[in-house]
Protein backbone atom coordinates (compact mmCIF):
# COMPACT_ATOMS: atom_id res chain seq x y z
CA UNK A 1 0.00 0.00 0.00
CA UNK A 2 0.94 3.32 -1.02
CA UNK A 3 1.03 5.69 2.45
CA UNK A 4 1.99 9.15 0.49
CA UNK A 5 2.46 10.22 -3.01
CA UNK A 6 5.84 12.35 -3.09
CA UNK A 7 4.80 13.92 -6.83
CA UNK A 8 2.60 12.83 -9.32
CA UNK A 9 2.86 15.40 -12.29
CA UNK A 10 1.94 16.01 -15.95
CA UNK A 11 4.50 17.75 -18.31
CA UNK A 12 4.47 18.24 -21.85
CA UNK A 13 7.61 17.15 -23.18
CA UNK A 14 9.20 17.47 -26.87
CA UNK A 15 11.04 13.84 -27.65
CA UNK A 16 13.73 13.34 -29.96
CA UNK A 17 14.93 9.77 -31.57
CA UNK A 18 18.36 10.58 -33.12
CA UNK A 19 20.74 7.78 -34.16
CA UNK A 20 24.26 8.59 -35.93
CA UNK A 21 27.78 6.94 -36.56
CA UNK A 22 30.48 8.28 -35.23
CA UNK A 23 34.40 7.07 -35.57
CA UNK A 24 33.82 5.41 -32.99
CA UNK A 25 30.56 3.54 -33.15
CA UNK A 26 27.34 4.03 -33.82
CA UNK A 27 24.51 6.07 -31.02
CA UNK A 28 21.08 5.50 -30.78
CA UNK A 29 19.92 8.48 -28.33
CA UNK A 30 16.34 9.32 -27.59
CA UNK A 31 16.18 13.42 -26.02
CA UNK A 32 13.37 14.43 -23.78
CA UNK A 33 12.90 18.11 -23.13
CA UNK A 34 10.71 19.47 -20.50
CA UNK A 35 10.52 22.29 -18.03
CA UNK A 36 10.99 19.06 -14.96
CA UNK A 37 14.48 19.13 -14.52
CA UNK A 38 15.55 22.66 -14.28
CA UNK A 39 15.73 23.08 -17.99
CA UNK A 40 18.34 20.14 -18.68
CA UNK A 41 17.33 17.28 -21.05
CA UNK A 42 16.82 13.75 -20.04
CA UNK A 43 18.99 11.49 -22.71
CA UNK A 44 18.41 7.82 -23.08
CA UNK A 45 21.27 5.71 -24.53
CA UNK A 46 18.99 3.13 -25.97
CA UNK A 47 21.58 0.83 -26.69
CA UNK A 48 22.92 0.13 -23.27
CA UNK A 49 19.83 1.26 -21.30
CA UNK A 50 21.88 3.91 -19.64
CA UNK A 51 20.53 7.98 -19.16
CA UNK A 52 21.38 11.32 -17.61
CA UNK A 53 19.92 14.53 -16.81
CA UNK A 54 21.85 16.21 -18.42
CA UNK A 55 22.24 20.45 -19.67
CA UNK A 56 25.12 22.40 -20.86
CA UNK A 57 27.04 22.63 -17.28
CA UNK A 58 27.66 18.77 -17.44
CA UNK A 59 28.79 18.97 -20.95
CA UNK A 60 31.84 21.10 -19.60
CA UNK A 61 32.87 18.14 -16.74
CA UNK A 62 35.75 15.96 -18.76
CA UNK A 63 34.62 12.68 -18.77
CA UNK A 64 31.10 12.75 -17.40
CA UNK A 65 29.03 11.81 -20.16
CA UNK A 66 30.87 8.86 -21.05
CA UNK A 67 30.32 7.55 -17.40
CA UNK A 68 26.78 8.27 -16.92
CA UNK A 69 26.07 6.97 -20.48
CA UNK A 70 28.66 4.24 -20.16
CA UNK A 71 30.32 4.93 -23.10
CA UNK A 72 34.20 4.81 -23.27
CA UNK A 73 36.22 7.91 -23.22
CA UNK A 74 36.47 8.47 -26.88
CA UNK A 75 32.83 7.50 -27.41
CA UNK A 76 31.82 10.22 -24.58
CA UNK A 77 33.65 12.53 -26.51
CA UNK A 78 32.00 12.02 -29.91
CA UNK A 79 28.12 12.35 -28.20
CA UNK A 80 29.42 14.84 -26.07
CA UNK A 81 30.18 17.24 -29.67
CA UNK A 82 26.75 16.56 -30.72
CA UNK A 83 24.89 16.93 -27.33
CA UNK A 84 26.66 20.45 -27.32
CA UNK A 85 24.65 21.34 -30.90
CA UNK A 86 21.05 19.73 -29.47
CA UNK A 87 21.08 20.79 -25.80
CA UNK A 88 20.01 24.44 -25.45
CA UNK A 89 20.30 26.27 -22.06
Amino acid sequence: MIDMFLYDDEDEAKIKFVGFVGEHSRYDLTLIYSDRHYGKTIVLNTQNNTFGIIGKDDLEEDGYISHILGLSEDEGNEVTEYLHDVIDI
